[in-house]
């Protein structure tokens, strides 16, 4: 356990990020799941899906909560199966 003052509030500071982005991360594996199994079943609602998705990763690595490359290898993959709309 650290004893220097800085440091104990740079662990409290570590722990509250910590959980922030714990939270960050679960819910855009959420909306990258509902988005998959909306693409799956053909729902109605697939597109909104998709673009939930995306939007939640582009803001995920602009926050530094997932790296960059890894938000859009997430992205291209949604994507790719999404059909295309013309």
């Amino acid at each position: 356990m650290a004893n220097i003052k800085s440091q104990i509030k740079r662990n409290r500071q570590n722990e509250r990020r910590r959980m922030h982005n714990k939270v960050a991360r679960s819910e855009l594996k959420t909306r990258v799941k509902r988005a998959s199994e909306g693409l799956d079943t053909d729902a109605d609602d697939a597109g909104d899906r998709v673009r939930a998705a995306q939007k939640r990763l582009g803001k995920a690595a602009e926050k530094g909560i997932v790296h960059k490359n890894q938000a859009a290898r997430r992205t291209s993959r949604l994507m790719k199966r999404a059909p295309r709309s013309s």
